[in-house]
């Protein structure tokens, strides 16, 4: 079973997009570039097990090959590596791997502990020195504020004071997923370089860039602090199951630039070249009337020159308001518009135009204070306008524009207020100018939900029963969507929203999920079976299958240059062109909210416009190739640890102004037509049951008309009443207008393996038939937009493996496979079709779930994902596929423990 691969010349794409993504912070005495024929010693064990990605869904991708940074930089031949300390090193690595349970487990690998007179003997021959540290972190698996995760270990401490010690000249990079402790700083050193995590290419491009074959160019998308509690998010208790943001709106650079200024290390947006720039303003006006308006907003020009005498580069413009403080209370700082020029030589000029809409520089007044309640408002005051190359260094004067009077941009109405009453932050200023933490109570819901609710049902379609109508006639308007919709019965409807996987054996193998036609019934009414597949660095498949593994998602947002991305991103969509996938289940937008959080490399910033424009590049790049993307997790998916039971309580005004602001950029600018909710709770509803979030918001206030799946095996709550979460209560996911549950295990939707509460709730009137019609729409809507659509067939049906020649092992009695271990050898007396059964049991704790890939002369058949069982016996179809007659080797690619596999069953068809 084959599938297209790795897109030629996409790694190598991708290997320019890292090297300007890379983020130099310090270059004293012009440390880097290296020059031709200099003396290099290279320290860190990650010189060689250098990272390349992030860990879980997001960043396990396999690939063909990786590259690190020490065989990369000696394979120029540009400068004189130290041979004797590389093989040091690489005597030791080998003799000490990384154990296979690290890789996913561990936030850093132990570190070679190194002798002060190695060190001293290495500075003897070397003249500069390179110390290469990396960290890593991902689903599931938080950084914490212990050594080896955000701090430094004792070991790597000691390594960087021993070559302080001996070297006159020395480097840091930096290979993590995220922003790290720097206290360790130090005069000596002089040059810091966050490289991040690369991709497949990461060891080829920090190298590009350490060499002064590419400019480093990438600009910081959070700030970096002194100290990692100096602001109020930074932290996680294992322990609870509550966070709440007491910061509100001042998240990163807005706290810092307006509380505590002297706690940060190195600000928001910072970032040098190897070259100088001069940025002269050249106007500033003002288009139209002050209205909400996309084309109504601030236009500023300026000219950027590159005034170096060597080396050409490239430079972001950044701009800044700084609002009056009114009635609600502002950041002394908010980023409302960017761009970076194109690669300048010496001495070349070019002329940017930056806007920002009206709208972009409002708040929301979620309390009525300004005089306008559940209302987008300028408030009366002075608008100052800061231009800049981070947040901190206005590069041109300051400009201004005033407003008498309190301006409403646009009316909402209240949604996702919490219900529970508590504190959050907000400035007061004192006599000499400076601001002060104040505190305010926070306002609480006052809608009726239910009533809301309740006068929103749609109408329902009445029932037809099968007319023969296709899918493909409502794409051709020759029928209506509902005269479509109108022919499925209650069983059919409940099939549709279920989503199967993984490594579902009818779509591309090893694949996160399939969903629509899920069922032979709702394929014969033309529902395509959609493919999708993670994630965020590059498409992930199971059983060894091969694509490109591109930088992560902070390095992309490092770059701050919106049409680079799209560029690759329309690379990752031909790559799943070629690979047969409908929908990619990236990028993710959550806010860098708190710098412990283990997926912050999946996501983009602290910042919700640097975050909403990357993204939106991103989904318009995956777009240009006919397959879509999915903005997740929405929303306030800050932390892994206890993230299913977690709720996140924030009040109205932050969820709208950072928090769902990036989505709804996606969402009006990206055009994305998928969103995939987080597993976690806000103001006490689980987000896949969250009713203004999904309707209200979404799709209300948004226009969104796509569908929305859950994240995988997520809990879901009463949509009025909260309380404890479930993964069956999928009628409350239905009612919230939460489309499709992700996962079943395959060949479980019609089956309701999962037994959800669908067909009850119909039954005894919690859930209207209209509402899962409703929800049917949606999806039907979608999958006309899919290449799986085009497609009008299943590629990967009655798959053919072939048997294997050579001795005969063990003969099956009757087609029945007795499992003993992992490796099954057997001989097949027959040839045809199969269907192949599986007989479990699990003992998973909680909400846990098991997963075995399962193959067939090491080609992945399918995955098994299954919950607790309490231990009872199950059995359930895996795929069919055609067998021959010989030796096949059945593998159960698992961690045994939880899951118990006793029988696999060949059934002939």
């Amino acid at each position: 079973m084959k599938t297209g691969g790795p897109l030629k010349g996409f790694a190598e794409f991708s290997r320019a997009v890292a090297a300007q993504g890379t983020i130099l912070l310090k270059n004293d005495n012009n440390f880097l570039p290296l020059q031709k024929q200099e003396t290099v010693a290279v320290f860190g064990r990650c010189q060689l097990d250098y990272y390349n990605c992030g860990t879980g869904s997001g960043g396990s991708v396999t690939v063909m090959y990786s590259t690190d940074f020490i065989n990369s930089l000696k394979s120029r031949n540009k400068v004189i590596v130290n041979e004797t300390l590389y093989d040091i090193y690489t005597d030791w690595v080998s003799k000490n791997p990384v154990q296979p349970s690290n890789i996913v487990k561990s936030t850093h690998y132990e570190e070679m502990e190194i002798t002060d007179s190695c060190v001293k003997e290495a500075a003897q021959v070397s003249e500069k020195a390179i110390i290469v540290i990396g960290r890593t972190a991902g689903e599931d698996n938080d950084n914490t504020n212990t050594k080896g995760s955000f701090f430094l270990t004792d070991t790597e401490k000691n390594l960087i004071e021993q070559v302080c010690k001996h070297f006159d000249k020395v480097g840091v990079i930096l290979n993590v997923s995220n922003i790290m402790d720097m206290s360790w700083e130090n005069k000596k050193i002089s040059s810091i370089v966050y490289a991040w995590h690369g991709g497949m290419e990461g060891g080829n491009a920090i190298v590009d860039v350490i060499l002064g074959n590419a400019t480093p160019s990438g600009k910081l998308p959070d700030t970096i602090p002194i100290i990692l509690e100096s602001s109020l998010s930074n932290h996680i208790d294992k322990n609870s199951t509550e966070f709440i943001y007491e910061d509100d709106i001042y998240v990163g650079y807005r706290y810092y630039e307006t509380f505590a200024k002297d706690k940060v290390k190195y600000p928001f947006g910072f970032g040098l070249s190897y070259t100088k720039f001069k940025i002269e303003l050249l106007s500033f006006n003002l288009i139209g009337p002050i209205t909400n308006s996309k084309s109504n907003g601030i236009e500023i020009k300026v000219l950027v020159t590159n005034i170096g005498n060597r080396y050409n580069g490239k430079e972001v413009v950044q701009v800044y308001v700084e609002a009056p403080q009114g009635q609600l209370g502002q950041p002394a700082r908010k980023l409302i518009t960017f761009a970076k020029t194109h690669l300048l030589n010496q001495g070349e000029s070019e002329i940017l135009t930056l806007f920002s809409p009206f709208f972009r520089s409002a708040s929301f007044d979620d309390s009525g204070i300004s005089g306008f309640k559940s209302a987008y408002v300028l408030e009366a005051g002075e608008y100052f306008i800061h231009v800049g190359n981070n947040v901190r260094d206005d590069q041109c004067p300051v400009n201004s524009f005033k407003i008498n009077n309190t301006i409403v941009l646009k009316q909402v109405e209240e949604a996702m207020a919490p219900s529970m009453s508590f504190k959050r932050i907000k400035p007061v200023i004192d006599s000499a100018g400076r601001f002060h933490i104040d505190h305010e109570t926070v306002p609480t819901q006052t809608i009726d939900l239910a009533q809301r609710i309740e006068e929103r049902i749609p109408n329902e379609i009445p029932y037809t029963g099968d007319q023969g109508y296709k899918l493909k006639q409502v794409g051709h308007n020759q029928i209506s969507m509902e005269k479509f919709i109108a022919q499925f019965s209650p069983a059919e409807l409940e099939i549709l929203v279920r989503g199967e996987g993984a490594s579902h054996p009818n779509v591309t193998p090893g694949t996160a999920s399939a969903f629509g036609g899920v069922s032979k019934k709702l394929r014969e009414f033309g529902i395509p079976l959609i493919c999708c597949a993670d994630g965020p660095s590059g498409i992930r498949m199971e059983g060894g299958l091969a694509a490109t593994l591109i930088p992560i998602g902070t390095q992309l947002s490092s770059t701050w240059d919106y049409n680079l991305i799209e560029m690759l991103y329309s690379m990752e969509g031909k790559e799943l062109i070629k690979n047969n996938i409908d929908l990619l289940l990236a990028p993710g937008i959550n806010i860098h909210h708190n710098l412990l959080n283990g997926r912050n490399f999946e996501y983009y910033s602290e910042d919700p416009l640097l975050c909403g424009k990357i993204a939106s590049a991103v989904v318009k790049g995956i777009r240009k190739s006919g397959v879509d993307a999915t903005v997740k997790h929405f929303a306030c998916s800050g932390q892994e640890t206890n993230k299913r039971r977690l709720n996140n309580v924030v009040s109205e005004r932050a969820l709208r102004e950072i928090y769902l602001k990036g989505f709804e950029m996606v969402i009006k600018e990206g055009k994305v037509n998928s969103v995939m909710t987080a597993s976690n709770k806000i103001n006490g509803y689980y987000c896949a049951s969250n009713y203004d979030l999904n309707t209200t918001i979404l799709r209300k206030e948004w226009n969104y008309d796509g569908f929305v799946m859950t994240d995988w095996w997520t809990c879901i709550n009463d949509i009025v009443n909260k309380g404890e979460g479930s993964q069956n209560n999928l009628a409350n996911m239905i009612k919230a207008q939460n489309d499709v549950y992700m996962t079943v295990g395959n060949y479980g939707a019609e089956l309701n393996e999962n037994h959800d509460n669908i067909h009850e709730s119909l039954n005894n009137g919690n859930l209207k038939l209209s509402e899962l019609q409703r929800a049917a729409i949606n999806i039907c809507r979608f999958a006309l937009k899919t290449n799986a659509f085009k497609r009008g067939h299943m590629l990967f049906e009655n798959t053919h493996f072939p048997a294997q020649t050579g001795p005969i092992p063990k003969l099956i009695v009757n087609n029945i496979l007795e499992i003993e271990n992992t490796d099954n050898l057997f001989y097949f007396e027959s040839s045809g079709k199969f269907q192949i059964n599986v007989t479990y049991s699990s003992t998973a704790k909680g909400l846990g779930q098991t997963a075995c890939n399962v193959l067939l002369n090491d080609f992945l058949v399918t995955t098994i994902h299954v919950g607790n069982t309490n231990g009872k016996t199950f059995s359930k179809k895996l795929a069919n596929v055609k067998m021959d007659q010989g030796n096949y080797n059945l593998k159960l690619d698992y961690i045994p423990g939880a899951l118990k596999i006793t029988k696999i069953e060949f059934i002939k068809l």
